[in-house]
């Protein structure tokens, strides 16, 4: 469905002239004498030389936007790259929510970026709970309900597969959320972790409903964490919008040649085969943590980590550390009490936390 999304954005951000930086107002050739930028580097070292590391790079490379695009199989026109995920939900909370007036929707728990950015903006975060009792999932109906009866919703953050439960959004249950949001917010899908499972990504959808939203990253399935490279596949419109708030010049040069590099040659099937890895030790783990009576819960989910919930998470996470693993505690939160996240590593990084988790519960 088409919506005009200037509409549901915040009219100063609409109205505002954008800076226009040397690089987005003159193309990088010739002599630069526009950016005030030293005319070669100090550093005598050849990847300083070949990266031009004295210039100014790209705030949107036409090459990395290219790849992308063809690898999510969306127009380059609907591509934005970003300083990780984090920066997109950012920017999308920045131009859409005004503080004090505007709100958020998110389905806890989830990934907790959300409800920071609503709250550095001064937006209202309207939380759905999910539904820890039936597998965490959303409860759809009221989410919607959320929706139509409360003012100034503007962002809807769903997560697919969602952080740290594992559960997937459906297509049907996508489209409802769509519709109720026609004409009064977008709704932003994170697909982080949509690699590591079978379900497919809505990205193509996204030609379809103005106002869907998706994320996608190169920090999970394509092991580029540290690149800090995010994607944000939106109409052309929610793009410009964002490219007015964006920093100048938001990727380092040594950033975009390392994405790349991430994506570019037996990329895809160094992808495949690290996936193919993640899901063998995933069912591995699974097996052994049924095993384990004293763990109460143990979900699966669709992404590369299970969630444990044990008697005292905080026990245990003490205890892994002392073993020199590192696993996530997330029993502060509500409906999470006593739960714990083990991410799947390496074979011999799993053989270690089995170790250890088998000695944790002989003597628990």
């Amino acid at each position: 469905m088409k919506m005009d999304i200037n509409s549901i954005a915040r009219p100063e951000i609409v109205a505002m002239k954008p800076y226009v930086s040397a690089r987005n107002s003159a193309a990088a050739d010739g002599i630069l004498l526009n950016a005030n930028e030293a005319p070669a580097t100090h550093v005598n070292d050849p990847e300083w030389q070949r990266l031009s590391l004295n210039r100014y790079p790209p705030p949107q490379p036409a090459l990395l936007r290219s790849r992308l695009a063809e690898m999510y199989s969306v127009d380059e026109s609907r591509v934005l790259v970003t300083r990780g995920s984090d920066e997109g939900i950012d920017l999308l909370t920045r131009v859409f929510c005004r503080p004090g007036q505007d709100a958020m929707v998110e389905c806890s728990p989830c990934f907790g970026m959300y409800r920071i950015a609503a709250t550095i903006q001064g937006a209202q975060v309207i939380d759905v709970p999910r539904q820890a009792g039936n597998g965490f999932q959303i409860d759809f109906e009221k989410l919607k309900q959320a929706i139509n009866e409360q003012d100034g919703v503007r962002l809807v953050f769903l997560t697919s597969p969602n952080n740290p439960t594992g559960d997937l959004v459906g297509r049907v249950q996508l489209e409802g959320v769509l519709k109720a949001c026609e004409g009064k917010a977008l709704v932003v899908l994170d697909e982080a972790y949509i690699e590591f499972c079978d379900a497919e990504s809505a990205s193509e959808l996204v030609a379809e409903w103005t106002h869907l939203v998706v994320l996608r990253t190169l920090s999970k399935a394509w092991a580029a964490a540290g690149v800090r490279c995010g994607i944000v596949i939106a109409d052309p419109a929610v793009i410009g919008l964002l490219q007015r708030v964006i920093a100048p010049y938001p990727l380092a040069a040594t950033a975009i040649d390392a994405a790349l590099q991430a994506i570019s040659g037996d990329a895809v099937s160094r992808e495949q085969e690290f996936v193919a890895e993640v899901r063998a030790g995933k069912m591995d783990l699974f097996e052994f943590l049924s095993g384990c009576d004293w763990i109460s819960e143990v979900t699966q989910g669709e992404a590369n980590f299970v969630l444990l919930r044990v008697a005292d998470a905080d026990g245990l996470v003490d205890w892994c550390a002392g073993r020199g693993i590192r696993i996530r505690n997330f029993t502060s939160q509500a409906q999470l009490e006593g739960c714990v996240r083990l991410t799947i590593g390496s074979a011999d990084e799993m053989a270690a936390l089995k170790l250890a988790l088998q000695d944790y519960g002989e003597q628990a």
